[in-house]
């Protein structure tokens, strides 16, 4: 009888600590690893202590005409040969908390536009981006999924 009743009461309070613990770690998970949207997978890393992303691969990474896709919409013209994969398209983000990052750029490979931006979890396996100009009242938000 002495066992079972040790027994319950460790068996409550790990079945408390336990979620307690995973809430945590999921408040503090981080942005770095991969991730992927409806066009590509990609890396988001830490460089001197702000983030940035490049991309990994792409859905579609060739032409219709077979050949590899490159930043053809590139404002520079010397750019305008390299390859999208690889491509560093997200840089300078700040974290504000544990679940924002603010301050950042992110160049939009289609149109050849940089947009300001912040990053925010939702949780360990999504994160929101949303690009804007000026302000982030007039802007548009894309979701990304984390990838193993």
């Amino acid at each position: 009888m002495i066992s079972c009743q040790i027994r319950f009461p460790v068996a409550v309070f790990v079945s408390i600590l336990i979620p307690a613990l995973c809430s945590r770690a999921a408040d503090t998970a981080s942005p770095v690893g991969l991730w992927k949207n409806e066009d590509a997978t990609f890396e988001i890393f830490e460089d001197q202590g702000k983030l940035s992303g490049k991309i990994i691969t792409l859905r579609e990474p060739r032409t219709p005409e077979g050949k590899e896709k490159t930043d053809i919409h590139n404002p520079d013209p010397s750019k305008r040969e390299r390859s999208i994969i690889g491509l560093v398209f997200m840089s300078g983000f700040t974290r504000k908390s544990d679940t924002r990052w603010e301050n950042g750029t992110v160049y939009d490979p289609k149109s050849g536009n940089t947009y300001s931006s912040y990053l925010e979890l939702d949780g360990p396996e999504k994160i929101k981006c949303r690009g804007f100009i000026g302000i982030s009242l007039i802007g548009r938000s894309d979701v990304w999924t984390r990838t193993q």
